[in-house]
């Protein structure tokens, strides 16, 4: 059992930076693949990063890729999301999720996801 505390979210202008950080309490936290999803106002819960157990194997919503980078450091039990070239649509509601691995485990969906954090707030001004 792992419970994901997230952090690093803020107030940053377009264009700006922000390296989201989700420490994970447990000692499996490595055998648990790691995501991040972010909910605007109004909206749904969106995937918009995932990393397998190992930090071999990554995946990104399209909206984000090349310009969001998730890593983890097993060692630390904690998973990162380096967001760069911010744009005022990526303003949302971050939580970091984690998922046992299970044959077939499709990242990209809630659904796969076993515990969550409370969130961290990030908005990006015009």
């Amino acid at each position: 059992q792992v419970q994901p505390v997230e952090s690093g979210g803020g107030l940053v202008q377009a264009g700006g930076s922000l390296r989201l950080s989700c420490a994970a309490s447990g000692r499996t936290f490595s055998t648990y693949a790691m995501g991040w999803f972010r909910q605007a106002p109004g909206k749904e819960r969106e995937f918009v990063a995932a990393i397998n157990w190992s930090g071999g194997s990554t995946y990104y919503a399209d909206s984000v890729k090349g310009r969001f980078t998730i890593s983890r450091d097993n060692a630390k039990n904690t998973v990162y999301l380096q967001m760069n070239s911010l744009k005022p649509e990526d303003t949302a509601v971050y939580y970091c999720g984690a998922g046992a691995a299970r044959y077939g485990s499709n990242w990209r969906v809630e659904a796969a996801y076993d515990y969550w954090g409370q969130g961290t707030q990030v908005t990006v001004s015009s």
